[in-house]
């Protein structure tokens, strides 16, 4: 049986979504306080894939993401490193990409750099809640299905991807780190909505040199189900549920290569 771990933490609020998800693609999946796996970090050892769930972790208090991040860094880096290198499943959904930027998971160009990505404030000085479109860029991740476009909706203040320089960006372009971009229905490249945070290279989402860790600002939770399409009864697909491939991705890599 695929098992997943959920994070729970002070101001996480998509638990509950995420866990769903996971349990809809068959996994069998368990939300678990922070707290308690620093406490017997021993648990990781039995699931396959961890989940940071999105909302506002310890009310994203100095940054988004940062109280979290330095819980991970301090208490729980070798074995979050140990469980990656072991061939396992992170994902990271708005919330959760913000912290693994800032554990440097997602925010270096190699593990031995220092960070040299972080996410920040959208370009339009507020918090933007809609749906986007977006294109798939990696061909190496596997939570990701590289020819579908998808439909998603974001809810962030802090979305902005951007690196510490230009040789930081094309080092991660050129890796095919690059998992998803904003595009339109049509699939092009655009300014404010289409791009809905100024984001550099419009990017959406990352994934690391391994292409099984992956960062996601959209939250694919909340489209697991055609009826949470906010135009469902116009669809001439009423089953498709865009969110729903990227946790049966995750499920069918599991069973595939790690059981």
């Amino acid at each position: 049986m695929v098992k997943a771990i959920v994070l729970r933490a002070a101001g996480i609020n998509c638990g509950l979504e995420t866990q769903y998800a996971l349990e809809l693609s068959g996994a069998e999946a368990e939300r678990i306080h922070i707290n308690r796996i620093i406490e017997s970090p021993d648990v990781l050892e039995d699931c396959q894939i961890v989940v940071i769930p999105g909302g506002f972790s310890y009310g994203d208090d100095v940054a988004a993401g940062k109280i979290l991040a330095n819980q991970i860094i301090h208490h729980l880096s070798d074995r979050l490193r140990a469980f990656i290198d072991a061939g396992k499943l992170v994902l990271g959904i708005c919330n959760g990409v913000q912290v693994l930027v800032k554990t440097g998971i997602l925010g270096k160009v190699s593990p031995e750099s220092k960070q040299q990505i972080t996410i920040t404030n959208n370009d339009s000085g507020k918090f933007e809640d809609r749906w986007v479109y977006l294109q798939p860029g990696s061909k190496k991740c596997v939570f990701i299905d590289p020819e579908r476009r998808i439909y998603l909706p974001i809810a962030h203040g802090e979305g902005k991807v951007v690196f510490e320089n230009e040789e930081v960006f094309e080092k991660i372009k050129s890796d095919d780190r690059i998992t998803f971009r904003y595009v339109d229905e049509n699939g092009n490249f655009g300014d404010f909505p289409v791009n809905p945070n100024g984001s550099t290279d419009s990017i959406a989402g990352l994934c690391d040199s391994t292409g099984r860790v992956m960062g996601l600002m959209p939250h694919p939770e909340r489209y697991v189900r055609g009826t949470q399409h906010p135009h469902w009864t116009r669809l001439k697909d009423k089953s498709r549920a865009d969110g729903r491939t990227i946790f049966d991705n995750a499920v069918k890599y599991v069973k595939e290569n790690l059981l």
